[in-house]
């Protein structure tokens, strides 16, 4: 019994060690640095360790009782695919802040000298603009009217809403690192269920490593949103940078160095 929770304990501190590896950092990275808040950079981990949590269980759970086994091909192919998904955030990433540079946060009145702040609000299917200063006469309604996406009409306002990238994220992650760490528990433990119990309690020690990951890391955004917006969306087109450069790193090592395309 002893062993069988060594067993255990070790998974949950492998499965925080897992979260840790450069590609989960760098995906995760990319998506933390569009948040200003420690609370939320905490969430998308936790969402992010969730997706992975469920592909490992259904995945590692064929393998386990079926002895399902994952040809090479198939594994490097699902692996190439975490490749295109980093440099799909990087391009996320860069579209955002080209975004961010067409919608100045303030503009100065040059008559009153005053520094007025757009804000937008919603009317009905609306998305109204204007701008506003601190002085009671300082209201100014623009002509920035404009119809909102399906999408920010009907899920812009739910708590979920932010969650599904990172958890889609972290399903990729879970079908390219599956079957690698189930074939890893096999050998070690005879017993399916407990062997099902470890791959459940590293995928808990997963999500507390990833949470506690996209703690850390909002803390360089969130300080650089308090003191600057126009450094905080460069940090955020740096990161589309680490993103993309590191996917077309795995592209030629999985693609050629592996040998997804030349074997």
């Amino acid at each position: 019994m002893m062993t069988l929770l060594s067993f255990l304990c070790l998974g949950f501190f492998l499965g925080m060690r897992h979260a840790t590896d450069a590609d989960h950092v760098v995906a995760v990275t990319t998506i933390v640095s569009r948040e200003r808040t420690i609370r939320n950079a905490a969430l998308i981990g936790v969402a992010w360790g969730i997706g992975h949590t469920l592909t490992l269980l259904l995945v590692g759970s064929a393998i386990i009782i079926f002895g399902v086994v994952v040809p090479t091909r198939l594994g490097l192919s699902l692996e190439f695919t975490v490749a295109l998904m980093l440099i799909l955030l990087g391009f996320l990433n860069f579209k955002s802040f080209a975004r961010s540079l067409g919608q100045p946060a303030h503009r100065e009145d040059e008559s009153t000298s005053r520094v007025l702040h757009e804000h937008l609000h919603q009317h009905g299917n609306l998305v109204h603009s204007h701008f506003h200063g601190h002085e009671p006469e300082a209201h100014d309604h623009g002509a920035g009217n404009r119809s909102p996406t399906w999408l920010d009409v009907k899920l812009g306002r739910l708590g979920f809403y932010q969650t599904v990238r990172p958890l889609v994220v972290g399903i990729v992650h879970g079908l390219a690192g599956s079957a690698a760490v189930a074939l890893l528990v096999l050998p070690l433990i005879q017993n399916p269920l407990w062997a099902i119990a470890y791959l459940l309690i590293f995928g808990v020690g997963t999500i507390a490593g990833m949470m506690l990951i996209t703690a850390a890391i909002a803390l360089p955004f969130r300080y650089s949103a308090r003191r600057s917006a126009a450094f905080h969306r460069h940090l955020g087109l740096a990161a589309g940078f680490l993103s993309v450069g590191f996917g077309l790193f795995l592209v030629h090592q999985i693609g050629f160095v592996d040998g997804l395309f030349t074997k």
